[in-house]
């Protein structure tokens, strides 16, 4: 515990490590507070970064507009395209496919949610499937897309890691962030634990008040220097191991990210404005790395960019992400594999926190101790969400896919299926990432169908339940077939004559 009577102010940050964890907080933390502050970033271009976060969700517009990012300047140089959703495919079951889109389904009304208006619906023969209530959903199928009046599409993008950690750069410096080329090789600590500097193998010091720690996997501060633990959740996540390569654009680029469920994990696609980011994430237990790589390679379009590259990871999360003068953003603050393109949301909420209880006065145990508790919560909520992907599927041509059918789930998740399955309901908890729609449309995707539905939903006849549901379809189809393909807006918004979205290939 923190002494409350030694109040150290807080005026140097310093930022170990670069990448998209390193940029996205020094990025915001320069925005919000670099009047006050002195902000130095320290990475080495010997270590590069892991780098394959290309897939995103709709809260990062909420953090680019904190940032007030043009977006289509935004997309140019991270030849981003747009994402509707995910389209999970074979996760259910061979063969078997549906599409997590970013958008709400229906109209709900104040006592129910619109899964009880559907339900009763197919109950009389007339709805027709879930997604054909979700503009967003319908307009991926249809590889449609542009933005709408209102906001009326919820979207997000893909991206280049890469490059966007280069253009956060370009933002920072000019608000007072200075970047230190060199590479850690130790620290030193006060006789309370923090830590008073890191050393760079020039034997320059870098001194600090706050040190936050994107130093990915090493975790060399929160993980070395503070001797966090971790907290192992491979007991419900059995992937440990990736591959990457990129591949170049022989297609359109489609709104959805692809993730393919194959024998010992899944495959991810990603399409971008200049080329193809492709990936199998896999268990090392049930497949080993030159079958998980024949697997990949087996099943990309377009040549590869770049020699295949394994990720080893463990599914984990730091028990505390604060600890003293440390916060660690980013992979040394644990991981949760891409399934549901979590990772930089992960790191913009860490930020977003932090700026929000920014110890400028100097650090509190409190403070620290309510960090602790709400990035504690919210990880665990996606860790529920990622696991109920594994555990609710009817596959039986792999032993990976019965082993996670048949495992005990936590608690809390086997809660959320029990009160869908039993009663079509399901809850949000305050903060937490995944609206109810995002829990609806997997849980009806891996087969999970509510046995009864709300009473509200009774009081409406065929008659006034057929115009109900068909106004909504009828609504999104007239919408959908109105938008231009998503190639052709891609390429008039935000592409590069130079580098932009490449034509389809013959």
């Amino acid at each position: 515990m923190r002494d409350p009577n030694h109040r150290q102010p807080v005026r140097r940050v310093v930022i170990v490590g670069g990448g998209t964890a390193g940029w996205m907080a020094a990025a915001g933390i320069s925005k919000v507070l670099g009047k006050l502050l002195d902000i130095k970033l320290i990475e080495s271009e010997e270590i590069g970064t892991v780098g394959v976060g290309e897939a995103t969700i709709p809260t990062l517009l909420n953090f680019h507009n904190v940032l007030e990012i043009n977006e289509q300047e935004f997309m140019a140089e991270t030849q981003a395209t747009f994402k509707l959703g995910i389209s999970f495919e074979s996760w259910r079951n061979v063969k078997q496919d549906y599409i997590h889109s970013f958008g709400t389904t229906g109209v709900d009304h104040w006592t129910a949610g619109f899964q009880h208006f559907w339900h009763k619906g197919v109950q009389r023969g007339l709805a027709g499937d879930y997604g054909d209530y979700c503009l967003e959903l319908k307009a991926s199928l249809e590889n449609r897309f542009a933005h709408l009046p209102n906001n009326g599409m919820n979207y997000a993008y893909h991206l280049d890691a890469g490059r966007y950690a280069k253009y956060l750069r370009r933002l920072s410096e000019p608000r007072g962030v200075r970047r230190i080329e060199g590479k850690i090789v130790s620290y030193h600590k006060h006789a309370n634990g923090d830590v008073r500097a890191v050393v760079l193998a020039s034997g320059e010091e870098i001194e600090g008040d706050l040190f936050i720690d994107c130093s990915g996997f090493r975790a060399l501060l929160i993980g070395e220097a503070m001797d966090e633990p971790l907290t192992d959740w491979s007991q419900w996540l059995f992937c440990d191991r990736a591959i990457a390569v990129q591949t170049e654009a022989v297609a359109d680029a489609v709104p959805l990210t692809r993730s393919m469920a194959h024998q010992a994990g899944w495959q991810w696609r990603i399409p971008l404005q200049h080329r193809v980011g492709n990936g199998i994430v896999f268990s090392s237990r049930y497949l080993d790395e030159e079958q998980a790589e024949q697997q990949l390679m087996a099943n990309v379009q377009g040549r590869a960019l770049i020699a295949p590259r394994v990720i080893k990871f463990k599914p984990c999360q730091r028990h505390q992400t604060w600890k003293g003068n440390v916060v660690a953003i980013g992979l040394s603050s644990g991981f949760l594999e891409p399934i549901e393109s979590t990772s930089i949301h992960l790191i913009q909420r860490s930020v977003i926190r932090l700026m929000q209880m920014f110890p400028s006065d100097g650090i509190q145990q409190a403070d620290i101790d309510e960090y602790n508790n709400q990035c504690n919560s919210e990880i665990e909520h996606i860790r529920d969400f990622i696991i109920l992907h594994y555990h609710a599927n009817h596959r039986t041509d792999s032993q990976f896919w019965i082993d996670a059918r048949e495992m005990r789930i936590p608690a809390s998740l086997q809660h959320r299926i029990d009160l869908f399955r039993e009663t079509g309901r399901v809850f949000r908890v305050p903060n937490e990432l995944f609206a109810e729609n995002s829990w609806i449309q997997v849980m009806l995707g891996q087969g999970i169908m509510p046995k009864s539905h709300h009473s509200t939903a009774d009081l409406m006849g065929d008659e006034e339940l057929r115009a109900f549901l068909g106004n909504i379809k009828g609504r999104i189809d007239r919408t959908v077939v109105q938008l231009p393909t998503h190639q052709a807006y891609v390429q008039r918004y935000c592409g590069r004559p130079d580098e932009g979205v490449k034509p389809k290939a013959a």
